[in-house]
């Protein structure tokens, strides 16, 4: 099966709909996501799981659904749902929501047979106040899976992935040595680690390139900096912190797109047919990295 572009859409377009705005400060609103995250799991035939914990006196949640959970070894594929501030977030990160719902529907209709287990995670407080603290929903998770013993392949996450441009030097770069590396066009999205995990990273990547509808390209930053940077901008931080491998799926964010959390990020910025190459080509990484 092929990802659908219609589906991609009518979960953007809920996403982006909720108000007020789906913030740390708008407990309604988040309720209402994870309503709708259970649903659509349900709807494929998963049992979704919530893992709350408590922030700043409220409580929050991740939705999790596992496919072929009788597994030991498993391989993580996330993206958050919340948004910074009052802006509806169509690229950060309804996108890449509708990334793991559709890569997750695929999974469920195909029942690949896999020797390890798929648990799909959509988190809650990645970005600010939050971002960067143990009460991150990924952090909160990846610790779960530390204190359980889990056997984890790795973590793939999602994090931005719809904003492209066919134009001319459509791409910038944050310094100019990148520039003699990756396009100058904007139709690309990218793998980005960093070195420690690059042997996971660059299996990935190679397995989103093969016969690709999008090009994908892959960076991996000096594990020096990994918590700090454009390296660990995303959910994928907080895995490196108990040895796990983890990158992010990514349109480089607030280097190619301008609506980066301000409340033009709105769904009409988004090329919904190159998002769905991107969920085609992780999709393909998912059912085969091991």
């Amino acid at each position: 099966m092929k990802a659908r572009k219609d589906r991609l859409y009518k979960d953007v377009d809920f996403l982006t709909s909720i108000k007020p705005e789906r913030n740390f400060q708008n407990l309604k609103s988040l309720q209402g996501v994870c309503d709708y995250l259970k649903k659509e799991f349900i709807s494929m035939g998963a049992t979704p799981e919530e893992q709350t914990w408590i922030a700043e006196g409220a409580e929050y949640k991740n939705i999790i659904a596992s496919y072929n959970s009788a597994k030991e070894r498993r391989l993580i594929v996330g993206a958050h749902y919340d948004v910074a501030g009052n802006q509806p977030g169509a690229d950060d990160n309804a996108s890449a929501v509708a990334g793991l719902l559709e890569t997750a529907r695929l999974v469920f209709a195909d029942k690949p047979a896999l020797d390890y287990r798929i648990d799909f995670v959509a988190y809650c407080l990645e970005e600010p106040p939050f971002f960067g603290t143990d009460l991150m929903g990924s952090y909160v998770h990846a610790k779960s899976l530390y204190d359980s013993n889990a056997d984890v392949i790795g973590m793939i996450c999602y994090e931005m992935i719809g904003y492209f441009s066919d134009k001319p030097n459509s791409q910038p770069f944050p310094v100019p040595e990148m520039a003699k590396l990756y396009p100058n066009v904007a139709n690309f999205i990218i793998v980005v680690g960093i070195e420690k995990y690059a042997a996971f990273n660059n299996k990935v990547h190679k397995l989103m390139s093969a016969n690709s509808g999008i090009d994908v390209q892959v960076i991996n930053f000096p594990s020096s900096d990994a918590n700090a940077g454009l390296a660990g901008l995303s959910d994928q931080r907080s895995y490196w912190k108990f040895g796990y491998p983890a990158f992010m799926i990514n349109d480089t964010a607030f280097v190619r797109n301008p609506h980066y959390h301000q409340k033009s990020d709105t769904i009409d910025t988004l090329d919904f047919d190159k998002m769905t190459e991107v969920v085609n080509s992780a999709y393909r990484a998912v059912v085969n990295i091991e």
